[in-house]
């Protein structure tokens, strides 16, 4: 029997004893021997009593391994093989008697729980990476430092964002970086301090302005093991929305332009607006038709204020209710109160049955609209000025209150800031009704309205009598040169006066009314009269300036018309004395 096969009987117990596996096979490949350990990593092919058996019947898949070594005598080292779910490392050696291999020693071990650790610290390996990939592709900065903020990590964006380099970071503390003047403040320390998240509004050097989130991150322990710090450039952002709040005030600029302009567009379809005067008129009317306040509409008769006033309430929320209209001084004074406020049945001798609703809540949902305010007495006075401010009156002979809404636009041609002086109008109910003033100027100072006026006047009166009159151009120049002491009103009533009066189909210097025909002077009667030729020419100078300047809206116009300089205009227009409303070189 080969020397092998007989073992001394103390090897099997010291055999035993290794924690590593020990299979001892002949040359023929028979087992001679295998230890514990070999059994508890092969498990099942070792269960029963295997010595004797040749090694390819247990079903190992080792024999031609094994087969190899003995037949080249050459030993295996560090192979590694898997069986059963099981990864074991292999280490065979033969066994020589001189130089004849007389069997083969296998040593494995299982590693099967180091292959495991091996693979998950590859993982946490590739996570590492992973993480750190994104942690450099962040665009916001990121700085980390431990519970006791020194700094562990920052970022690349970090260093981008803030100009400071990771080098000089990294490892400090961030209470030094404060106390260098790093940081002039750090979100770090308030988030230990406070243990909760902060954020702050910091400005670095070149203007960059930062939104700075410090969290902290907790232990099983609810210890501070880490604060995470993100730090976003809003510099952009707040360009942005500068940029956004810039464009939706240029928006509602354009809106409100458009809105003027449909505006205006309505306007002038029942009213002519040709002068920078009456323009700036319109755009207060209708800034203010969209507004529940009250508007007092001032100017001189005849200047179109009852026009106005059912314009702004036709561009108004309320356009689809009633336009009441109340010519306070067409009403009798004893009739004044029922007029407006009306009465309960049987509140006077000759009241109707029924009673009566007054003016005011006829509008009841519209607009009133109160035509020569200043004529109202003061006990009137009073009574609308409840009205205004509680939206509601006494019937006459009623004891209870009745509500209204209704939207207040007076008139007046009067100076109602002297009649307070004068103590003939209430200085509270001015107020009240002088919320939006609104001027309307006479014909005389916008005269740039007068010939479109006269065309527009001329077209309504064809249209409605059914006829083809045309105006002179020197019968409209004429016009122009009038002043129109009535206004619009005046030029209605001499426009229609001549359309009738006019026997041609075009309208002549001969059909104006005589007073307007002897006020303008001729150059020719300025050459009959006495005097030096410097005198008359300064006085065709004079007349020719004054009516230049009063059809022109500014000097600056009257100037290119007459071809001079706006200050040598100006200066001449001094020495002769023009007074003008019209802005110097506007």
């Amino acid at each position: 029997m080969n020397v092998i096969e007989n073992l001394p009987e103390s090897w099997p117990t010291i055999l035993d004893s290794s924690k590593n596996g020990i299979l001892l096979i002949n040359n023929k490949g028979v087992i001679l021997f295998y230890n514990r350990a070999a059994k508890a990593i092969f498990g099942d092919p070792l269960d029963e009593d295997v010595v004797g058996k040749h090694i390819a019947e247990i079903k190992l898949d080792a024999w031609p391994d094994l087969e190899n070594t003995i037949k080249t005598g050459h030993p295996q080292y560090k192979k590694k093989i898997t069986l059963h779910d099981v990864t074991i490392i292999v280490n065979r050696s033969p066994i020589k008697k001189g130089k004849k291999v007389i069997g083969v020693l296998s040593v494995f071990q299982d590693i099967s729980e180091y292959e495991t650790i091996i693979s998950e610290l590859q993982g946490y390996n590739r996570l590492c990476k992973e993480l750190e990939v994104i942690f450099e592709s962040s665009y916001d900065g990121l700085y980390i430092t431990d519970g006791y903020a020194k700094t562990i990590r920052v970022n690349s964006a970090y260093e981008r964002i803030t100009g400071l380099s990771k080098k000089n970071l990294i490892g400090r503390d961030m209470n030094s970086l404060v106390n260098e003047k790093v940081f002039d403040y750090s979100v770090t320390l308030e988030v230990l301090e406070k243990k909760k998240p902060i954020t702050i509004m910091q400005q670095v050097k070149g203007g960059k302005q930062l939104i700075v989130t410090g969290t902290p991150v907790f232990d099983e322990k609810n210890e501070i093991l880490l604060v995470v710090t993100n730090v976003r450039d809003i510099t952009k952002l707040n360009t942005l929305r500068d940029q956004l709040e810039d464009s939706k005030r240029i928006n509602c600029r354009f809106y409100q332009t458009l809105q003027e302009h449909d505006g205006i567009e309505h306007v002038l379809q029942e009213m002519v607006v040709k002068s920078q005067a009456m323009i700036q008129v319109v755009k207060k009317a209708i800034k203010v038709a969209n507004s529940e306040t009250s508007v007092l509409l001032l100017g001189e008769s005849g200047v179109g204020k009852s026009m106005l006033a059912r314009i702004i309430h036709q561009m108004s929320p309320r356009k689809n209710d009633p336009f009441v209209k109340i010519n306070c001084g067409a009403i009798p004074e004893s009739l004044m109160e029922s007029e407006l406020f009306g009465y309960e049945k049987g509140a006077f001798t000759g009241a109707l049955h029924s009673g009566k609703a007054g003016l005011i809540e006829a509008a009841h949902g519209g607009t009133v609209f109160l035509d020569e305010v200043g004529e109202l007495k003061l006990d009137m006075q009073v009574k609308l000025l409840e009205l205004i401010e509680d939206k509601t009156f006494l019937k006459i002979g009623s004891g209870n209150a009745t509500k209204v809404n209704v939207n207040i636009i007076a008139a007046t041609n009067r100076d109602l800031k002297q009649m307070m002086r004068d103590g003939t109008f209430r200085e509270d109910l001015f107020y009240r009704l002088n919320v939006v003033p609104i001027d309307i100027p006479p014909l005389r100072e916008r005269k740039e309205d007068i010939p479109v006026l006269v065309l527009n006047i001329l077209e309504k009166f064809n249209k409605q009598k059914k006829i083809n009159k045309r105006m002179a151009p020197e019968t409209v120049d004429m016009l122009v040169r009038h002043s129109f002491p009535g206004n619009v009103r005046e030029l209605v009533n001499i426009m229609e006066r001549m359309i009738i009066m006019s026997e041609e189909d075009q309208i002549g210097l001969a059909d104006l009314p005589s007073e307007i025909r002897k006020e303008v002077k001729t150059i020719s009667d300025l050459s009959s009269r006495q005097g030096s030729l410097k005198e008359i020419l300064t006085e065709v100078e004079s007349q020719i300036i004054k009516d230049t300047v009063s059809r022109c809206s500014s000097v600056a116009e009257a100037s290119k018309k007459l071809n001079l300089h706006p200050t040598t205009l100006w200066r001449k227009m001094t020495k002769h004395g023009i007074k003008n409303n019209i802005a110097f070189l506007q």
